[in-house]
């Protein structure tokens, strides 16, 4: 019980499961649209949705200052490929988190004059460019983690017997690219949180391409990724050995 009340105790837990909840309501809707003895159910997941949303967004206040923290200690990495992307990704968010908390004090009338479709834009593009910078910081780590491993005697060893007891795939594959997707595995099978973050960002990557138009999806992609995205958000959260840092 302890570990609850610790986790919900903290806002990032809380928009977690608000934010499961959410998703989770967003994919049950779209697999229960044709079903017409449903459609209560369907309006209510609907209106629930919407609140989890408002709610959310409620909780997200004041987080750009975190961002802004958090830019100011990634500016300090000794390296350089990390500094940029994490510091410009940090940034990024802060600037989406602005634009969020624009839209949300326009939802309750603290503000009028402003053109909600533009701030929504914008707050999507530079959400789309923190996933962007995000998953630029995971690809750069795997390979960093990838070059080592292949510098190791016993690992060369391992991935040469993988190629020599499977010559049919060497053989139908391009040549190296059995190689590559076994030094691929192991690299992600050895460091869960690289794997994690790269699956997170990549599920959170379809609703900024989806708003943007760039990449459209159902309501049943955006629903099931979302969930998956929150899951690990959940487990990383509880978990911080799976946490990648920084």
């Amino acid at each position: 019980m302890d570990p609850f009340v610790k986790f919900t105790s903290q806002s990032q837990g809380r928009d977690r499961i608000f934010r499961t909840a959410q998703y989770a309501c967003s994919l049950a809707v779209y697999l229960l649209r044709n079903n017409s003895d449903r459609k209560d159910l369907v309006a209510k997941l609907k209106s629930l949705e919407t609140s989890l949303s408002a709610g959310r967004k409620l909780l997200r206040l004041g987080n750009a200052a975190n961002s802004i923290e958090a830019a100011k200690r990634t500016v300090q990495l000794s390296d350089r490929v990390l500094r940029l992307c994490l510091t410009v990704a940090n940034v990024s968010r802060a600037l989406y988190f602005i634009c969020d908390n624009v839209l949300w004090a326009k939802s309750v009338g603290l503000i009028r004059n402003i053109d909600k479709e533009r701030w929504s834009l914008n707050s999507s593009r530079f959400y789309f460019f923190s996933l962007v910078m995000h998953l630029s910081r995971d690809v750069y780590a795997v390979l960093q983690v990838m070059t080592k491993r292949s510098r190791d005697k016993n690992f060369k060893q391992r991935m040469d017997q993988h190629l020599t007891e499977n010559p049919e795939v060497a053989e139908v594959v391009v040549p190296h690219l059995d190689g590559f997707l076994f030094l691929l595995l192991e690299t992600l099978k050895s460091h869960p949180d690289l794997a994690l973050d790269s699956v997170k960002n990549i599920c959170d990557l379809f609703m900024p391409l989806d708003k943007l138009g760039l990449y459209q999806s159902n309501g049943g992609v955006i629903g099931f990724c979302g969930l998956i995205s929150s899951l690990i958000g959940i487990v990383t959260l509880t978990q911080p050995r799976l946490r990648i840092a920084p």
